[in-house]
């Protein structure tokens, strides 16, 4: 595996005030406004060592992209087999919607079972390269999970603070991976509060979604694995359900990287983000034209990582999805659990209800013509059904 590859990594850069910082050292939010850090890359010189040829020649996994990610020393990648997973057709599901083209991206295949582990993966590596010795997350569930387990493979301690109403399964899974867990009565906004006050006390090290630079770029991963499986070329559509939004802000992330690399050509994909409609602050943003969301009152949806009632990176997404030429979709609990059970019967894929809301988005999206027939179109499907059994056997139906 190529992890002797050196990072290309030059500077980081405020999302919103485009102030420059210097990438070595452990940062948080911009100092001068408060916004997400958004890691920069030497491109020309990626370029003189990388390519999508030379790519072929390695092993699966997000490592492959090392030149492209920030962790510097190899003996800091930390891997718990994360990435490289795999893009399935959906045949059955595809001609009930008149859909000649849909594709799923499965991240159920990650360690602890979801798409959080891409982002864990490199916040961690490079937290610890940096120095870190402690790393804390609020986390509805599965963000929490990855941290426990990364900081578990890099030997350091997690602590994680979770709403008290979060799925069982979910702090079983942590404590077993040896993590400090607290429970607080609220949501996950009231648990970024504790970790906030315990990072200002010096206590650990806050990898909260956008609030340092690098979880960002694990979940980017998951667009240059698009395009490879795609043979360098891009779907028209990806349907992403959005809680704190690290995954639609790297996709689009990284698509402009590609497209600098002169790796792919083409109009972007139109990016189209699934909320909740008992959480939509971000839907109701796009819809009204605003640049950034307004908080959204008493936040409740069965899909726990959909339950985000404000989140840092409001202005990045909101902008990936007008620049994309996307659009954005609330969509109630009673049609995620009906899609948790299409997607099973259809196409034997178990998903979590966060992932389901892609697929009852995609039924509106298709009445109102904003997906053709012939587009290609990606559900990113973020993390399996396994841990939220629950929702299906309280939910009355046979």
């Amino acid at each position: 595996m190529a992890l002797s590859a050196e990072s290309t990594l030059s500077h980081l850069e405020c999302g919103w005030c485009q102030a420059h910082y210097e990438p070595d050292q452990l940062w948080n939010l911009c100092p001068q406004c408060q916004r997400p850090l958004l890691a920069r890359y030497d491109l020309e010189e990626a370029r003189r060592h990388v390519s999508p040829q030379l790519l072929a020649a390695r092993p699966p996994g997000l490592w492959r992209y090392a030149e492209l990610l920030p962790v510097r020393d190899p003996a800091h990648r930390l891997t718990l087999g994360e990435g490289g997973t795999p893009l399935l057709l959906l045949p059955r599901l595809g001609e009930r919607l008149g859909l000649r083209h849909l594709y799923a991206k499965d991240e159920s295949f990650n360690p602890t079972a979801s798409f959080k582990a891409r982002g864990l993966c490199l916040a961690v590596s490079r937290a610890v390269e940096l120095g870190a010795q402690a790393l804390a997350v609020p986390s509805a569930g599965n963000a929490g999970s990855a941290l426990a387990a990364y900081a578990s493979r890099a030997g350091v301690p997690a602590h994680i603070v979770l709403p008290q109403d979060a799925p069982a399964p979910f702090r079983a899974e942590m404590e077993a991976l040896g993590a400090r867990v607290t429970l607080v009565e609220g949501v996950i906004t009231d648990c970024a509060r504790i970790v906030e006050a315990g990072a200002a006390e010096g206590r650990w090290f806050d990898v909260s979604t956008l609030k340092e630079p690098y979880r960002l770029e694990g979940k980017k991963t998951m667009g240059y694995e698009l395009a490879e499986q795609f043979g360098w070329h891009l779907p028209d559509v990806i349907v992403y359900p959005t809680g704190g939004g690290t995954g639609l802000v790297g996709l689009w992330k990284a698509f402009e990287e590609l497209e600098r690399l002169g790796w792919v050509e083409g109009p972007r994909p139109r990016l189209v983000a699934v909320q909740s409609s008992g959480c939509a602050p971000i839907v109701r943003a796009f819809l009204e034209g605003a640049e950034v969301a307004e908080p959204w009152p008493n936040p409740s949806t069965v899909a726990a990582g959909l339950r985000v009632p404000s989140a840092v990176g409001d202005f990045l997404m909101l902008r990936a999805l007008r620049e994309s030429g996307g659009t954005a979709v609330a969509v109630p609990d009673a049609e995620i659990l009906a899609a948790m059970r299409e997607l099973g019967a259809t196409e034997g894929l178990f998903v979590a209800p966060e992932a389901a809301a892609t697929v009852a988005a995609l039924r509106r999206l298709v009445a109102n013509g904003f997906v053709a027939p012939d587009d290609h179109v990606v559900l990113l499907l973020t993390g399996s059904g396994l841990k939220y059994t629950h929702l299906l056997a309280s939910s009355g139906e046979p």
